[in-house]
């Protein structure tokens, strides 16, 4: 039996799971989402609990038995409370704004960087260096997370990028003066 698959997902108060022949329709206070369901995968929702079983044992079953329910379970924290990603901007004169649908970032280029910020993504901005990215989708919210901080990733000898809040940068020694 899988690990992780054989967890119930528990269902907080406002959260409703809906399961149709290949996905699995989620709904709560903050929003919606859809999970997909493969073949072989049965879900079943009683007593605010959603329980996943397989049809038989073989390798791609456990496997997708494990992967359908870590979807389930995060599509279920997504609607209730939200997934969010900080990132921190380091730079003497790097800093970024938001304006309208889009988010302007100042990184040290001859040009202001401006990035359009998705659907269903929610981006603030405190203090011109602390960038926060949230939403409802996981995947979406780690996704741009990642495209905002390739914007300019941090350097090796002074640390200057965008990083996430809690990634450490292994700073590199630099050259030794003659």
């Amino acid at each position: 039996m899988s690990r992780i698959g054989k967890l119930p997902v528990k269902l907080p108060q406002g959260v409703t799971v809906t399961v149709a022949q290949t996905e699995i329709n989620v709904k709560g206070p903050k929003g919606g989402l859809t999970t997909p369901l493969p073949g072989g995968i049965t879900c079943k929702v009683e007593g605010g609990e959603a329980h996943l079983t397989r049809r038989n044992d073989e390798r791609q079953q456990r496997a997708l038995h494990g992967l359908t329910r870590a979807l389930l379970a995060n599509a279920v924290k997504g609607v209730s409370t939200g997934w969010s990603r900080d990132l921190d901007i380091q730079g003497i004169g790097y800093r970024a704004n938001v304006q309208g649908k889009n988010v302007e970032f100042a990184l040290g280029y001859s040009h202001p960087v401006v990035f359009p910020i998705p659907e269903g993504i929610t981006v603030t901005v405190e203090k011109q260096t602390k960038v926060s990215v949230s939403g409802v989708d996981r995947q979406k919210v780690g996704q741009v997370a990642a495209e905002i901080r390739s914007l300019r990733p941090p350097e090796p000898y002074k640390g200057k990028g965008i990083r996430y809040m809690d990634e450490v940068i292994k700073k590199k020694v630099g050259k030794t003066g003659a």
